[in-house]
């Protein structure tokens, strides 16, 4: 499958054009969608279950993330209409009802992820201002709405400034990652080697970790986006030049958060890394104690802003046209006039008011909706656009081998965050 991945590499490369700055910006925007806060946990996540498993995880973690990606691209360019988004896409290859449900679960993946990246930003500049600046608590209503209302506000302000705005914080994400992960080289051990593991133990391991991985590396809610406005300026020669962003961001992707994730479980035994996930703890956090170095600290609060506010933007644009999409298709099965700025007005101040009031709230309830969209994610992700192959003509020369590699992996997820809640 690793040698699949390379030739449609090769065949992207060979056929597309120079890279511009266009692209690096869509390249560090997807990268900073699919870098959550999520990653300061991953290594903990990723690494209770020895390093073996973390190696067979990491062969298999590139090819699924460009290939799904990739798939749910080329259906996002595969409308008549080059203005469409995926879910006019959807509407029109699988008819109004089949669309709606389509839409409604794209939406039901993305939205509850947007509210919880509310409560974390809350939470981490809260906790930052208290333990780093020795600031008295602040009042969380009006902490929490600025916050919100300020990352809303770069979504509002067009597509340019929310490309610039991710452009200039994933940067420092890179380097904090790629920084700390040097930092780490000398305190590697063997621990994780000598841990024995059954064959049984490595299997139920990979199957389990493989969902964490897809969820980290996930940033479909910013392909449509990305694919709507490379059509429109490149027209039909859009998915050349998409593929090629595509991979790589997955490079990045896998490059800089698995050094990282590797880094820190070769810093830690077996043992350290149970008591980290027990503690609930982020890995920079679980550094901190260890050494007693206060910049540990400093940077998980920091990484955890930033990425939280890069995931937000491209999560923002998902949410938007989901949303969208529901009212649209809800109005035209009406026969009703469809209004498209007052409802996207409407939108703006849905997202802000509910993003706002669950961050206020503080909802404990969010690692459960996480775990419950997650399979309607990867649905929409694996299975979908591989089914879009066989059913939409404009789809059909897209079928291959690799299809089948894409469903079984999207079937592992699913039967994976299905089976992580039960047992």
């Amino acid at each position: 499958m690793s040698q699949t991945f390379t030739q449609s590499i090769a065949v992207n490369d060979a056929s597309t054009g120079g890279w511009e700055k266009r692209d690096t910006e869509w390249m560090l925007t997807l990268f900073g969608t699919a870098i959550g806060a999520g990653v300061l946990f991953l290594p903990i996540n990723a690494g209770l279950g020895g390093i073996w498993p973390l190696i067979l995880m990491t062969v298999l973690i590139g090819p699924m993330t460009f290939l799904a990606h990739r798939g749910l691209n080329r259906l996002c360019l595969s409308s008549k209409n080059p203005q469409a988004d995926i879910t006019e896409t959807v509407t029109e290859h699988f008819g109004q009802r089949a669309g709606s449900l389509i839409t409604l679960g794209y939406f039901a993946s993305i939205y509850p992820i947007l509210l919880i990246y509310g409560i974390g930003i809350t939470n981490t500049v809260s906790s930052l201002m208290i333990n780093q600046l020795g600031m008295e608590e602040p009042n969380r209503a009006i902490l929490s709405f600025v916050l919100v209302a300020a990352m809303v506000s770069v979504m509002v302000a067009g597509q340019k400034t929310v490309l610039k705005v991710t452009n200039a914080i994933v940067y420092p994400l890179i380097a904090v990652l790629f920084g700390t992960s040097l930092y780490l080289i000398p305190l590697w051990n063997t621990a994780q080697f000598e841990a024995s593991v059954s064959a049984g133990d490595f299997l139920k391991t990979v199957f389990l970790t493989i969902p964490v991985l897809v969820f980290a590396f996930n940033h479909s809610p910013a392909v449509s986006s990305f694919a709507s406005t490379y059509r429109k300026e490149l027209g039909n020669n859009a998915e050349h030049q998409t593929s090629k962003t595509l991979k790589r961001t997955t490079m990045m992707l896998v490059g800089f958060t698995m050094f990282f994730v590797y880094s820190c479980v070769l810093t830690l035994s077996p043992a350290e890394l149970l008591q980290a996930k027990a503690a609930n703890l982020p890995i920079l956090s679980i550094f901190a104690e260890r050494t007693d170095n206060q910049i540990f600290a400093w940077l998980a609060q920091v990484v955890a802003i930033v990425a939280i506010s890069s995931s937000f933007f491209g999560h923002y644009m998902g949410t938007r046209e989901g949303l969208q999409g529901m009212i649209v298709n809800r109005a035209k099965a009406q026969g009703k006039q469809v209004n498209m700025k007052a409802i996207d007005k409407g939108i703006i101040v849905f997202i802000t008011l509910s993003v706002w009031a669950v961050a206020y709230a503080n909802v404990s309830v969010m690692g459960m909706i996480e775990s419950l969209v997650a399979p309607i994610l990867a649905m929409i992700l694996f299975i979908l656009p591989v089914y879009a192959t066989h059913k939409v003509p404009a789809m059909a020369k897209y079928r291959s081998k690799a299809n089948i590699f894409t469903v079984v992996m999207g079937l592992i997820a699913i039967t994976g965050f299905i089976t992580s809640q039960l047992i």
